[in-house]
């Protein structure tokens, strides 16, 4: 996997903070905030599964924009 440049990380920050649920990036076992986009620099650098924990009120809108930015950018994302 490609590292993510600086605009997918804006881009996916962004989509993350239109929603009111919590979007939170799993790697190995740590956890990075998807709003946060100083979490998603020190992450989304390194190649490997990432998985994305969406629960809220909105989750199901948020997963669809979620896949559909990280698929713009070519990142791989497994959504559960």
């Amino acid at each position: 996997m490609p590292s993510a440049n600086n605009t997918a990380i804006v881009e996916i920050s962004q989509t993350a903070n239109q929603f009111r649920s919590s979007i939170v990036l799993q790697y190995d076992n740590k956890y990075i905030d998807v709003k946060s986009i100083l979490g998603l620099f020190t992450t989304l650098l390194s190649s490997g599964q990432y998985e994305l924990h969406v629960h809220g009120p909105d989750e199901a809108e948020a997963k669809k924009a979620m896949a559909e930015v990280f698929a713009k950018h070519q990142l791989e994302i497994a959504i559960v």
